[in-house]
């Protein structure tokens, strides 16, 4: 009998193999047809520490014998207060305020309704979001709006609203990134430029400096423009420090983080904002509450895996060991850079991408991607090209063998392909 599930990114028209995993640890997948798969990036970027992680499945399991849900609209646990008081603790002292959701695209929406609402609580008339050039921040309808227009929203664009774009910062076209924003934060209606700090990732894993998130962080500030970092992937160690704007001394107005927030074990998500923006909200008068709310916003279970998580990075040596995990990518990405078949190898902390040289165009709908992900599939790895763009983002406990045979079976591909 076929299975009743419509998968997300997959079209299944095309018959292909949907493996079933029984079991995980560490960075290995078990399937029911007894194979182990090194999950090469993180299931979708989510998984920080490695699967099915003793510490955080404790609390998780301890965790469904006290509590499993709450409204969270006017009513509170300790796993929450808990949760917002230790994030308060280790993120930038300004932000002094957390805000519960379930995903990075809510975590996202949160986000840019806050900033509208900070203006409209203002009597100001500002509600232009300001966005980069392939940018991706989720699938939800503002999520969408702010991201890059094309194949994965065209269909939706009657829902979408108008936003202010500037180029991507690359290398040799960095002013014109500055100017272009500049120029839009000058008109006078900008609300917020909303960005992924240092790393573009669906996009198609595109990096920039961090001078240029400094300066388009000092442009927005020098004309009030709220500055949103979207964190969701590039946090927690992803690119080689907690959050990615410590690395160009960058404190956004509003924070959004999930997928690794609870080390990638149970959806969670928040958003963090500066004392400035939750007091345009606080007033006596109902009408100006925040407007906003998700079912399972502060589910006690995920908050509980958060914690552990966090417990995690005050307790033991995290940093360490992204820090030897971005090393051996720096390796093996050196080594395979060099071949003919590679253009643009690129590293930002755990992250490491290079593209695969085609003649076919080189976007997310490229024939390639498809048979890569197949060869990768058959030789139990999971990776998943964006178009011809090949990327390894593992778990931190991955180890130099697992490692290494990810990276032989991309050399492999380079050959076949």
């Amino acid at each position: 009998m076929t299975s009743p599930v419509w998968h997300p990114f997959t079209q299944h028209g095309l018959g292909e193999p949907i493996p079933l995993v029984e079991r995980a640890e560490g960075a290995v997948l078990h399937t029911r047809d007894g194979r182990a798969v090194i999950d090469a990036i993180s299931s979708w970027w989510v998984t920080t520490h490695g699967h099915c992680h003793p510490r955080i499945m404790a609390a998780v399991a301890e965790q469904t014998q006290r509590l499993d849900q709450l409204i969270f609209a006017g009513w509170t646990h300790e796993p929450a207060e808990q949760l917002a008081a230790g994030l308060v603790a280790i993120m930038p002292q300004s932000l002094t305020r957390v805000f519960f959701s379930d995903s990075g695209s809510t975590s996202v929406e949160v986000a840019l309704k806050m900033a509208l609402g900070y203006w409209a609580a203002r009597g100001e008339i500002r509600s232009r979001i300001l966005v980069m050039e392939h940018s991706y921040h989720g699938d939800t309808i503002g999520a969408m709006s702010v991201g890059a227009r094309g194949v994965f929203n065209r269909t939706y664009e009657p829902l979408l609203f108008d936003v202010g774009r500037i180029p991507f910062p690359a290398a040799g076209a960095e002013q014109t990134t500055l100017d272009a924003l500049e120029s839009l934060c000058r008109s006078g209606d900008a609300a917020a430029l909303i960005v992924e700090p240092l790393i573009l990732g669906s996009g198609g894993m595109l990096v920039y400096r961090p001078q240029v998130l400094a300066q388009m962080r000092d442009i927005c500030a020098a004309h009030g423009v709220l500055f949103i970092a979207d964190e969701v992937m590039t946090a927690w160690g992803r690119t080689g420090t907690l959050l990615a704007c410590e690395q160009a001394g960058v404190v956004p107005d509003i924070l959004c983080l999930s997928k690794g927030l609870t080390g990638g074990a149970i959806p969670l998500a928040v958003t963090m904002a500066s004392e400035a923006v939750f007091q345009a909200h606080w007033s006596a008068d109902r009408a100006r509450m925040f407007f906003h709310s998700s079912s399972y916003a502060a589910n006690p279970i995920a908050c509980a895996a958060a914690n552990a998580n966090l417990a995690i990075w005050r307790e033991e040596p995290v940093l360490d060991r992204v820090a030897a995990l971005a090393a051996m990518q720096a390796e093996r990405l050196v080594a395979l850079g060099r071949y003919c078949h590679f253009d643009n190898p690129r590293q930002l902390g755990t992250i490491a991408a290079l593209d695969l040289k085609t003649g076919d165009d080189a976007g997310y709908l490229n024939s390639l991607a498809p048979r890569l992900m197949a060869f990768f599939r058959e030789r139990d790895v999971l990776l998943r090209p964006l178009g011809n763009t090949v990327y390894v983002m593992p778990p931190y406990c991955i180890t130099p063998e697992q490692l290494g045979q990810v990276w032989d079976v991309i050399g492999e591909a380079a050959i076949s392909f």
